[in-house]
């Protein structure tokens, strides 16, 4: 699994956790972590294309040398 599956799977749960709770204070606080997962798993893979992206101009430049 994947940092950022890890991070979907986390989310995913949190969501579940407040489609099923009956406190509004606790729900809410599902909500909060369920964003802040999504959150973490959006900036993870901006990183890993922004890295991919690297790695393949720094290859096509030693191709052209």
């Amino acid at each position: 699994m994947t940092e950022i599956e890890l991070f979907r799977a986390r989310a995913d749960e949190a969501g579940t956790a407040a489609a099923q709770s009956g406190l509004d204070n606790v729900r809410e606080r599902h909500l909060r972590s369920q964003a802040a997962w999504e959150a973490m798993a959006i900036r993870a893979e901006r990183v890993a294309n922004q890295r991919a992206l690297n790695e393949a101009e720094k290859e096509a430049r030693a191709v052209a040398f």
